[in-house]
């Protein structure tokens, strides 16, 4: 009997997670379209003349990935939620490096697409949207986690819970509330109000 991919991965995160290196590159082949999917998302909406691409920034999470500390990876969705964040912060310190919050313009875009929908404008600076993820973060820790793993990470309903260790009412419940919070902060940032409704 073929074992899942997941189950796979998971095995593979042991065993990088125990030391042996060499199981993180049998991994990333394993999951690297789910990572160039990831990738894509956040870069879809980017400014044309932009030279990171869906590839690269799989490349450099990879790298990040192999120069730190090895992680208590779970499972296969652990491991893509982890990777979303890093990917993540790798496009808001591009942005920061360049200076562009401040000036407004050519910043990295992220649209999200109609089934996730966080916000009323078409395209939200990521670095408005990371600020506001951590603002969301020091009110509510769980219901930052959670817009970070449905959207950055393209987890189901289910995997986050799973990721999470709530039930799948609670992380649709968190998302409801999350997302309308963030579309408050978005359009008032600063105002600083808990996300329960």
């Amino acid at each position: 009997m073929l074992r899942s991919t997941s189950g796979v991965v998971t095995e593979l995160l042991v065993k990088w997670r125990a030391g042996d290196q060499e199981a993180l590159d049998a991994l990333v082949p394993l999951v690297y379209n789910e990572l160039r999917k990831a990738a894509h998302r956040y870069l879809r909406n980017e400014r044309p003349a932009h030279t990171l691409q869906s590839t690269a920034l799989v490349h450099e999470a990879y790298l990040r990935l192999r120069r730190q500390e090895v992680q208590e990876f779970e499972n296969h969705a652990h491991f893509l939620a982890i990777s979303a964040r890093l990917m993540r912060r790798i496009l808001v310190d591009v942005a920061r490096t360049k200076g562009y919050q401040k000036r407004g313009g050519g910043a990295v875009r992220v649209t999200f697409d109609d089934a996730l929908v966080v916000t009323d404008q078409p395209g939200q600076d990521l670095v408005a949207l990371d600020d506001a993820l951590a603002a969301l973060a020091d009110v509510d820790e769980r219901k930052a986690r959670v817009i970070e793993l449905r959207f950055f990470g393209g987890l189901s309903v289910e995997e986050s819970a799973a990721v999470l260790k709530v039930s799948v009412d609670t992380v649709m419940r968190d998302w409801k509330l999350a997302k309308a919070w963030l579309q408050r902060e978005l359009r008032d940032p600063g105002a600083r109000r808990r996300p329960d409704g």
